[in-house]
């Protein structure tokens, strides 16, 4: 009896070892690589002639990006930031009164309604991210074909606009692609916030028309909580004489303040606010806004401001002594 109780105890404690390993042998979620990719074309600098205000208008395609060990895109997001502005012929600035982009204009963007569209802007871009999910870098370039617009199995999904601005995007995201926590349980959202700041035209100083798009890119799991963040912001100064005449240099291209790295020049110019007489580039400041957003909700990300619309002490000690706004606005608008 004794003989019998020994095995059956023999025999449990291998049954529960052997649960514990296949416990420990459970296969873990692959993480993915997480990046975000913004491209921007100054489409306009015009002159005010008569009546006719002078406009500026830049337009910034953006996309978010999940990548698996196979280099095949697992998710994707994109918006377009399309904003203009204008200036009068005695030189002053005109502020608009708000900005949206394409995918928040929802059905006002009025594609259907004047474009002669099947869809609205925000439904082919849905369905262009469906296209693309599953594939590789260069099975997402052979999308684009004749006239920029995309391939017979895109327009099929329901995407008949055109494609090129957000493969570039795309392309960006994908490059700048780094591993994370992410996996494909995980749920992609962006945030776009757009500020102007105005000064008017003297005899003696150009005035400008300034736009600055802010971009913030997370990914959240079940509870809200954040996994991964990237921010990035773009800033085009329209500037322009006191007879309304454009001064803005059409020919020169747009890099956005994270790809400037170290020539955007925060470090040369910009002011020590924690008193350690260090001044971080934008993008490393940026890079510590990121990480304070991991484990957050986007509700708490709006606590990471102080009072005066910089980074609150916690923040400033993590390295972003910059002021933050746009990215609490982009945090607050995040699809």
């Amino acid at each position: 009896m004794k003989m019998k109780k020994l095995l059956c105890l023999s025999l449990s404690i291998l049954m529960v070892v052997s649960m514990v390993g296949c416990k420990k042998e459970e296969k873990k979620a692959e993480t993915l690589k997480f990046g975000m990719g913004v491209v921007t074309e100054v489409s306009k600098a015009s002159n005010a002639e008569g009546d006719a205000n002078g406009q500026g208008q830049t337009t910034t395609n953006v996309a978010v990006v999940t990548v698996d060990a196979a280099g095949k895109i697992v998710a994707c997001q994109l918006d377009t930031a399309d904003a203009t502005v204008a200036y009068t012929g005695d030189g002053k600035a005109v502020a608009n009164e708000s900005f949206a982009t394409k995918y928040e204009l929802g059905d006002a963007y009025n594609m259907v309604a004047y474009g002669g569209a099947v869809k609205e802007w925000y439904e082919q871009a849905d369905a262009f991210e469906s296209v693309v999910c599953g594939k590789t870098l260069d099975e997402v370039k052979a999308l684009v074909a004749g006239e920029g617009k995309g391939t017979e199995d895109v327009i099929n999904a329901g995407c008949t606009i055109t494609v090129t601005e957000f493969v570039q995007a795309i392309e960006k995201a994908y490059n700048n692609a780094v591993a994370s926590e992410v996996t494909a349980e995980h749920t992609l959202k962006l945030g776009v916030s757009t500020a102007q700041s105005c000064k008017d035209a003297t005899e003696e100083k150009d005035g400008q028309n300034q736009l600055e798009t802010t971009f913030l890119a997370v990914a959240t799991d079940a509870e809200g909580k954040i996994v991964a963040a990237a921010s990035d912001c773009v800033q085009v100064k329209f500037t322009f004489d006191a007879t309304g005449a454009s001064t803005y240099d059409l020919t020169k291209a747009v890099s956005s303040k994270k790809e400037l790295g170290t020539n955007y020049g925060m470090s040369a110019y910009g002011t020590d606010l924690n008193g350690d007489g260090v001044v971080k580039e934008w993008n490393e400041q940026a890079a510590a806004f990121d990480a304070a957003c991991v484990g957050k909700t986007v509700a708490e990300i709006e606590a990471l401001a102080g009072v005066d619309g910089y980074g609150n002490a916690d923040l400033q000690t993590a390295g972003c002594t910059m002021g933050v706004d746009g990215f609490v606005k982009a945090a607050a608008k995040l699809k």
